[in-house]
């Protein structure tokens, strides 16, 4: 194991066991190196890594500290994972979201106020019927996230949340190719927030699994 690759472990080690918490401020980095056996260069380098991803929060002049360990800040490094994929690998993406989404819809059936089941109303209404192809993406987008956001479950949701970058692209592809899209794309959203109304768990799923497949199943005919 590389010296670096070590420093991580240890750090990672502490915070696992307890040892370091959540806001937690790391001792002094001569005290922090000494204590694990290693070089105050290697511990550096772990910490530095560590910061990347989302696990340390290093404060200039400060310290450094254990961050909050929220899921959707660790996710984060997902998203950004997630941005170098191949063109090749995008159905893989929306095979997975056709997993999750659903699931996360059906949830939110059970949880989403009356009041955000309004403000998607009004998002859908401002569309109007012939929205521009990129301003229907953009509102897809919102759509979805808005609507897992009230699943309860903020792990889901960061995942979800940094799956759908890579279908952007194929969404607005193919809005501007297939004929029918826009106006399926609307019907699909009106289905959606239909049975989110009615509290209809199952429902809501099946337009969700439908809403996702008919992208997935266009792009699978195209390419």
């Amino acid at each position: 194991m590389a010296v670096t690759d070590e420093a991580i472990e240890k750090i990672k080690a502490m915070i696992v066991s307890g040892a370091l918490r959540p806001g937690d401020r790391l001792p002094k980095e001569s005290e922090l190196a000494a204590d694990l056996g290693l070089s105050r260069n290697s511990l550096r380098e772990a910490v530095r890594a560590l910061s990347l991803i989302r696990i340390l929060d290093v404060r200039q002049g400060d310290g450094t500290y254990v961050t909050s360990l929220d899921p959707q800040l660790l996710l984060e490094a997902l998203s950004f994972v997630v941005d170098f994929h191949r063109d090749d690998t995008i159905l893989e993406f929306l095979a997975v979201r056709r997993i999750l989404e659903p699931a996360a819809t059906a949830m939110a059936a059970g949880r989403i106020r009356p009041a955000e089941l309004d403000d998607l109303e009004r998002q859908l209404d401002a569309l109007g019927p012939y929205p521009p192809v990129e301003g229907l993406v953009a509102c897809d987008l919102e759509f979805h996230r808005r609507i897992v956001a009230t699943a309860g479950n903020s792990v889901l949701c960061s995942l979800l949340d940094g799956l759908s970058g890579p279908t952007t692209r194929a969404r607005v592809w193919r809005g501007l190719t297939q004929k029918d899209a826009v106006s399926r794309t609307l019907t699909e959203h009106r289905a959606i927030l239909g049975a989110l109304r009615d509290r209809d768990a199952e429902a809501a799923r099946a337009w969700a699994t439908v809403h996702i497949a008919s992208v997935e199943q266009w792009l699978r005919s195209t390419l």
